[in-house]
């Protein structure tokens, strides 16, 4: 799918700030040091970031954090693109599954092979992460999957 005047690379450390922004305006967990931690792909118009996706990598396991799109941008499948760059991305860190929690968008990552797990059936190093540990996700579905190489 192409996505003309758009640009998905990965974010530049210049990027959190409005990453963060993104993520607050989407009302998503968006703690500085926690996406210092995670590794971004970010969608670009005109300079202006309208997407981002993350993952914080621990072996063969990733969390699977802060996918976002602006609101102007929703609905258009910039959001299962992000995911999918992700993928390809995911590939040579060595990520095998995915975790992630979320309170809004079961559904989208459920029509995208991801299915509820108890949050104890995740490995230690996500569930030591500050979104499984921070308050504000007490509420939040965990989901997983293996990683799926797009073709």
């Amino acid at each position: 799918m192409t996505f003309p005047g758009i640009l998905i690379e990965p974010a530049r450390a210049s990027d959190l700030t409005a990453i963060g922004a993104l993520l607050g305006e989407a009302g998503l967990p968006h703690g500085e040091t926690e996406l210092a931690a995670a590794r971004f792909l970010v969608a670009r118009q005109d300079e202006r970031l309208v997407g981002a996706i993350g993952a914080e990598v621990f072996g063969s396991d990733a969390l699977l954090r802060s996918l976002v799109v602006a609101p102007a941008r929703r609905g258009g499948g910039l959001g299962g693109e992000l995911l999918r760059r992700l993928e390809l991305a995911a590939g040579p860190w060595g990520v095998d599954r995915w975790w992630l929690l979320t309170t809004t968008a079961e559904r989208f990552f459920s029509a995208r092979g991801f299915r509820v797990v108890p949050r104890s059936a995740a490995p230690a190093s996500i569930r030591g992460t500050g979104q499984f540990t921070g308050g504000g996700c007490a509420s939040a579905v965990c989901l997983t999957r293996s990683r799926e190489e797009p073709a």
